[in-house]
């Protein structure tokens, strides 16, 4: 990185995003309850609380923290150059996008606002999984973004066989967390939604990998 001042002005960037919600914590801290809301249930409702500093100020500190962590991995992978030049900048920013996001309406939501914090973090991964399935067939061969078995890393046609078909799911899946967003579901019902999800998502890729590893094993 050191080589690159590039990467260190887009790390140092990030890094100072990843802290911009603190000037809100500031504003509104006075007015945040101690004991402030961590974590809600799919209906909104609080289940999970610790001290306002924590979130205030934890938060975006976590964040830039991890931030500093996804560069670090991408950089120092040695096929980065295969990977999407997109999904490279979109993992490279999207930790200070989601403290952006994230933390702005923690905060909105301990202040007492109503805010539809379910609804906009399913949109929020609707785009996000659509914007990434776009790409996804586009990424090639690296340690750091994809779909990283045994057996895509071993077989660039299995690779990219493998991330034509998560691209697909990963759209379908976005389209289904923005459509969840919007209807008025039991928790259960939400809970075996993003179960099946998460499965087409994950588990389907990685079985289609295997599957093709086995076919050309048996040929």
């Amino acid at each position: 990185m050191k080589n690159n001042p590039g990467r260190l002005v887009t790390l140092i960037v990030t890094s100072i995003i990843c802290l911009l919600p603190i000037c809100l914590s500031l504003v509104v801290y006075d007015d945040l309850p101690e004991r402030a809301a961590m974590q809600w249930n799919l209906e909104g409702n609080p289940n999970w609380y610790a001290h306002k500093a924590v979130m205030a100020f934890g938060i975006p500190l976590f964040l830039m923290a991890l931030n500093i962590g996804v560069h670090f991995i991408l950089y120092s992978d040695p096929k980065r150059e295969n990977s999407s030049k997109v999904m490279q900048i979109f993992s490279l920013w999207f930790i200070s996008l989601l403290s952006l996001v994230v933390v702005p309406l923690m905060l909105f939501m301990n202040l007492g606002i109503n805010v539809p914090l379910i609804m906009i973090i399913f949109i929020f991964i609707g785009i996000i999984c659509i914007i990434l399935g776009n790409y996804m067939p586009k990424n090639r061969q690296n340690y750091s973004i994809g779909i990283r078995t045994s057996w895509t890393l071993n077989d660039p046609e299995n690779w990219n066989k493998t991330h034509r078909l998560a691209g697909i799911l990963w759209i379908i899946c976005g389209i289904l967390f923005i459509i969840i967003a919007f209807l008025p579901l039991q928790n259960i019902t939400v809970i075996v939604i993003l179960l099946l999800i998460l499965i087409m998502m994950i588990v389907v890729p990685i079985i289609y990998s295997w599957y093709l590893y086995k076919k050309i094993e048996r040929n």
